[in-house]
């Protein structure tokens, strides 16, 4: 690396934003981020009083009570028959209360009203193979509370006024034109929109397998902010026919979603996010990672619940721009894993603690009847930027609290030897095999400047373009340092393996030239230690964390799963899917690329 100058430390800002941290960010062994802890010095010595950081030790955890966000039917009743029901949600700016000690926030928040909006937004509820329409409806100022950076793709008004946005349902199947492309965004009143812009009112058919869902901005280069800003919620697909015999844990009180996610504050309430790039010369405001130290669970920071001693289904999102989160209770409560992503597992599987990347569902049982203590504190583990950044501090290692009423009592809620058999991955199947490869572009003082995949910007014409009802084995090849969560919109797939690379050095500096992964042989560095695929995430999803250096291979299921037919409606519209990194930071600049599916 070349030397870095002196005046670049004061032109910069770095994306770690509390006080505590001063001394453990010098002992990292990144460059990256030695460089970013010296920024912090100068730059907390630029700030004006109105805008100094919140230290989060300030805040006391475990004050505030967990929320059960507000629910909407995704249906209606007639009689006894449900039948389709069309809602109306918008997108509003109003206040927000984090925690009981902080100052009221300036928030971005779906809701019905701006009375109701909330952060996150209202939990959904639909039922399988009833339709739900939304009309979702932007009703945001003109101008943004987050900065945002124009240099790189990015979805910007001809009149330069109004803030962009357009939601996707992660884990949604449906058509193209539903499905919340980057550049199908709108702003206020629709008064301008994205050049794939086509509806006002998005048609979810809910045809797919029961499960978890969630629903969050997508608008192009904007994701990061919009996120950050609070346009987050959850939507659940249930079908009781299939689900209820299973007897899992159900109703209001005891089948919870949880949406985590991180953030900092300044001492007046507003969300602080660094307004100045790490290559400010060629991003002023673009940084690779946004991490906070304030954890956030349905609104509230490092909230409390109480419980009774019997089970509870947990819903847990991460809703993170790029922090990870390995899960673990500290009174050693185990997961009992029921469902990965959007898709239940075969049988279910326990483990002591869960790593979830970015925008991954964990979708767990916790018996608190079994729980030797009265307290119980879901705490994290994982380093940031995952796997090999900073370890977690007095702040961001604490998530909840979850107080266990000492009373003991009948339990009616089960969780059965065999949950919901789909179809396993069939090797035999697969018409194509691809090679998808993850690229990190630096600047001269060794800074990330942007991220690929396949070496090539979203605007290229779509290589990835399989057909409507196949199967394909796609070699996901990361030669990043970083662990990318790659999530592919409508598809599921299945983790197969993954495979260390031997020399790689020498691959990636063919990659760097070539961009081809046969013609560098990929056969012959493809082939170091394999990593083995946890039994919970062995079945199908939507997300999975690609491994730095690493060959991560899977099997991607163009058609549904619980019925093993194609789609009940036409994937081949325009304007397509897509499919990305989502660590939001990487898909805004710009680790995205189209995926068209053919008839």
């Amino acid at each position: 690396m070349k030397a870095f100058p002196f005046k670049a430390y004061l032109s910069l800002s770095l994306t770690h934003t509390q006080y505590s941290r001063f001394l453990p960010l010098f002992s990292l062994v990144s460059m990256r981020r030695i460089l970013l802890s010296l920024l912090l010095l100068a730059h907390l010595g630029e700030l004006g009083a109105e805008d100094r950081l919140l230290n989060p030790s300030k805040l006391e955890m475990f004050v505030d009570e967990l929320p059960d966000m507000p629910k909407i039917q995704g249906f209606r009743m007639l009689n006894t028959s449900p039948k389709p029901k069309s809602l109306m949600i918008g997108m509003f700016k109003k206040k927000w209360k984090f925690h009981r000690d902080l100052p009221p926030t300036p928030v971005f928040a779906y809701g019905a009203s701006s009375r109701r909006a909330t952060v996150p937004g209202p939990t959904i509820e639909a039922l399988q193979g009833i339709d739900t329409y939304v009309t979702w409806k932007n009703f945001l100022p003109s101008k943004h509370i987050l900065p945002w950076d124009p240099t790189i793709p990015t979805a910007i008004p001809a009149t330069k006024t109004g803030i962009p946005t357009v939601v996707h349902l992660h884990g949604g199947m449906h058509e193209p034109a539903n499905d919340g492309n980057a550049n199908s965004w709108f702003t206020a009143g629709f008064k301008e929109n994205g050049p794939d812009w086509s509806k006002r009112t998005y048609h979810y058919n809910n045809n797919q397998q029961p499960g978890s869902l969630w629903y969050h901005d997508h608008a192009m280069g904007l994701t990061r902010v919009n996120l950050l800003a609070g346009l987050i919620g959850a939507y659940v697909i249930r079908h009781p026919e299939v689900e209820g015999p299973l007897e899992l844990p159900h109703g209001v009180e005891f089948d919870r979603p949880l949406i985590v996610f991180d953030r900092s504050f300044r001492r007046d309430g507003s969300i602080y996010m660094n307004s100045t790039g790490n290559n400010p010369s060629i991003h002023p405001q673009w940084q690779p990672e946004y991490f906070g130290d304030v954890i956030i669970v349905n609104g509230k920071a490092w909230p409390k619940m109480t419980v009774r001693r019997r089970k509870y289904r947990l819903r847990i999102i991460n809703a993170s721009n790029a922090r990870f989160f390995r899960f673990f209770f500290t009174n050693g409560l185990e997961f009992i894993h029921v469902a990965s992503d959007s898709t239940y597992l075969g049988e279910p599987v326990v483990t002591n603690e869960t790593l979830l990347a970015p925008s991954e569902i964990a979708d767990v049982v916790v018996d608190f009847s079994k729980s030797e203590t009265d307290e119980a504190v879901l705490a994290n583990d994982a380093p940031y930027p995952y796997p090999s950044g900073d370890p977690v501090n007095g702040s961001n290692g604490k998530i909840m609290k979850f107080t266990i009423k000492k009373k003991r009592e009948f339990d009616t809620w089960r969780v059965p030897d065999k949950l919901i058999q789909y179809p396993s991955p069939d090797l035999s199947s697969a018409t194509q095999r691809r090679y998808i490869a993850m690229y990190e572009y630096t600047s001269d003082i060794g800074e990330p400047t942007h991220l690929y995949i396949n070496g090539k910007p979203y605007e290229e014409p779509a290589t990835e373009t399989p057909k409507a009802g196949t199967s394909e084995i796609w070699n996901v090849i990361n030669l990043t340092e970083d662990n990318h969560p790659m999530h592919i919109h409508l598809a599921l797939f299945t983790v197969l393996d993954q495979t260390e690379l031997v020399r790689a050095e020498e691959f990636k500096a063919c990659m760097s030239k070539m961009n081809d992964a046969i013609k560098c042989q990929i056969s012959k560095h493809a082939r170091g230690k394999k990593l083995s695929v946890a039994a919970h995430e062995k079945g199908w999803k939507n997300v999975y964390k690609m491994t730095p250096g690493y060959v991560t291979r899977i099997l991607v299921r163009f058609s549904y799963i619980h019925s093993n037919t194609s789609y009940s409606f036409d994937p081949t519209g325009m304007p397509g899917y897509v499919y990305h990194c989502h660590i939001l930071d990487h898909e805004d600049n710009a680790m995205m690329r189209p995926l068209v599916v053919m008839k």
